[in-house]
C-alpha cells in the first residue's frame, strides 16, 4: 500500500497550538508608532476578535467551528502518499512520505486558513476583505473561501507574479475576487509580499466594512494549518510508522511548514527542517530582530528573522517564498535550535522538481519543489549512511499554474544567480 486516506469524520476537530510548547515564550508584537506591546484594540481594525484571541492564545487546543469543518470536508482529510518510485530511483533505504495538499479546490494548503478567516469575518458582520498574494496561491484560496461566505475580496498581487502567472489572477476573478498588481503606485516596480501587504493594509484601514486577511506569518494562520500535521500523524500510524525522523517543508512566511511540523514539536527526536530560496534566505542569513511585516511600516513590529522590511527579493518563480521576514513562531523555534533551515538556488530546486514529476508523476509548485530538493538530499544522505530514515514532507501545492517557470527551466532561461 502506498496511499493512506482517512474518512471525512476523521478530520481534526481542534487545531494544535504550538505556543505552549516553545522552548522560550514569544515576545509580543509592538505598535508601529509607540513601540509598545500591541493590544487587542490595536488589531481590531484589521482582524475579527476571534482571530485576535487565537493570535495570543496559550490554550493547547482550539476548537474548529462546525461551519468551517463542513467546508474543509470538501477535500479533507488529504492523502498521505509514500513515494516508493522515488525511493527506488534514488536507491535509498529511507522511506519517503508526502502529505498531498494539492487536492484542495485552490490546489494548495492555503484554504486551510482561508476558510476559517472568511468564516470569522462573516460572523463579525464584515462584508469585504483585502489581502496580498505572492504567487497567487493565497489569493486564489481566499477568493474560494470568500465565495463560500458571500464576501467581497480585493487582492493586491505582487507585480512580478501578476505578470508571470495570469491564470492565478483568472482563478481569483472566477471565484469573484478583484485583483490589481502591487505596488499600485509604482508601475515599474516588480513588487514584493511586503509592499503588497502595505497596499492591502492601506485599503483596509480606510473602510469600516473591510478587514485584512493574511495568508502566512501570524500565529492564527499557522494554527489553522496544523490540520496537516495532525492528519499526517494518524496516517503515519496507519502506515506502520511510529514517528518520522525528519519533517520537511518549504518556508516563505511559515504557514505550510508550521502546518505539518508544529504537531511534531513536542516529539524531541523528530528533526524539523525549513527550506527556503537562496535569493531570499531569511532564516539562514537574516537576523533575529523586531521588524515590520510590510514595506511601508504600517503593520506591528514582529520578533522574527528578517532581511529588513525594505528588502526586495529577485523575481524568482517561487513567489510565495519571496518574503523578507518569517513567522515569529518558526523564528523562535529556529533561534532556540528546535528547527533547522537550509537554502537552495533556483536551478537545483527545479532539477529536483522535474525529477520528482518524471518519477512520481506530480508536478510540484515551485514552493513545494524546495521541499522536494531537500527530501532528495536527505534520502541520498541516508543512502550514504545506510539509515532507514522516515522522511515526511509537505507537498503543499501543484504546479499546473506555474508551467511558465518549468518552460523557463526546460529551455535554459532560468537565471540561477537569482537563487
Amino acid at each position: 500500500m502506498t496511499r493512506w486516506t482517512l474518512p471525512p469524520d476523521r478530520i481534526p476537530s481542534a487545531w494544535f497550538n504550538v505556543a505552549p510548547h516553545l522552548p522560550t515564550p514569544l515576545q509580543p508584537p509592538l505598535h508601529p508608532a509607540t513601540r509598545e506591546p500591541v493590544g487587542p484594540e490595536d488589531l481590531a481594525p484589521l482582524f475579527p476578535m476571534a482571530l485576535i484571541g487565537q493570535e495570543v492564545s496559550a490554550e493547547p487546543w482550539i476548537d474548529v467551528p462546525g461551519e468551517v469543518l463542513d467546508i474543509l470536508r470538501l477535500w479533507r482529510p488529504t492523502p498521505l502518499v509514500r513515494a516508493v518510485r522515488l525511493e527506488k530511483a534514488l536507491g535509498t533505504p529511507a522511506r519517503i512520505y508526502f502529505k498531498d495538499e494539492s487536492v484542495s479546490p485552490a490546489g494548495s494548503h492555503k484554504p486551510n486558513t482561508a476558510v476559517p478567516q472568511a468564516f470569522y469575518n462573516k460572523q463579525e458582520g464584515i462584508a469585504r476583505l483585502s489581502t496580498e498574494t505572492g504567487a497567487g496561491q493565497w489569493g486564489t484560496a481566499l477568493a474560494f473561501a470568500c465565495s463560500q461566505f458571500d464576501l467581497e475580496l480585493q487582492v493586491y498581487m505582487v507585480r512580478a507574479s501578476y505578470d508571470q502567472k495570469p491564470y492565478r489572477r483568472i482563478a481569483i476573478e472566477t471565484w469573484g475576487g478583484q485583483v490589481v498588481p502591487s505596488p499600485v503606485d509604482e508601475p515599474d516596480h516588480p513588487g514584493s509580499l511586503g509592499s503588497a501587504i502595505s497596499d492591502a493594509v492601506r485599503d483596509c484601514v480606510g473602510r469600516e466594512d473591510t478587514h485584512y486577511a493574511l495568508g502566512s506569518v501570524l500565529n492564527h494562520v499557522l494554527l489553522h494549518q496544523t490540520v496537516i500535521g495532525l492528519e499526517a500523524r494518524e496516517q503515519l500510524d496507519l502506515a506502520g510508522e511510529r514517528l518520522p525522523d525528519v519533517v520537511i517543508a518549504p518556508c516563505g512566511g511559515g504557514s505550510n511548514l508550521g502546518g505539518i511540523a508544529f504537531p511534531f514539536v513536542p516529539d524531541a527526536g523528530v528533526r524539523l527542517l525549513a527550506v527556503e530560496p537562496l535569493s531570499c534566505p531569511t532564516l539562514t542569513q537574516g537576523r533575529f530582530d523586531y521588524d515590520f511585516g510590510d514595506t511601508a511600516g504600517f503593520t506591528p513590529l514582529l520578533p522574527m528573522y528578517t532581511l529588513g522590511h525594505d528588502f526586495v527579493p529577485p523575481s524568482i518563480h517561487a513567489g510565495g517564498l519571496r518574503y523578507h521576514g518569517d513567522s515569529p513562531l518558526v523564528s523562535a523555534l529556529v533561534r532556540d535550535g528546535r528547527m533547522e533551515a537550509v537554502a537552495y538556488p533556483q536551478g537545483k530546486v527545479f532539477e529536483a522538481a522535474a525529477q520528482f514529476a518524471r518519477i512520481e508523476g506530480k508536478i510540484p509548485a515551485p514552493e513545494a519543489a524546495h521541499a522536494v530538493r531537500a527530501v532528495i538530499d536527505e534520502a541520498l544522505a541516508a543512502k550514504e549512511t545506510g539509515e532507514e530514515k522516515v522522511i515526511l514532507f509537505n507537498f503543499c501545492g501543484h504546479g499546473f499554474l506555474d508551467l511558465s517557470a518549468y518552460d523557463d527551466f526546460l529551455h535554459g532561461r532560468l537565471p540561477d544567480e537569482q537563487g
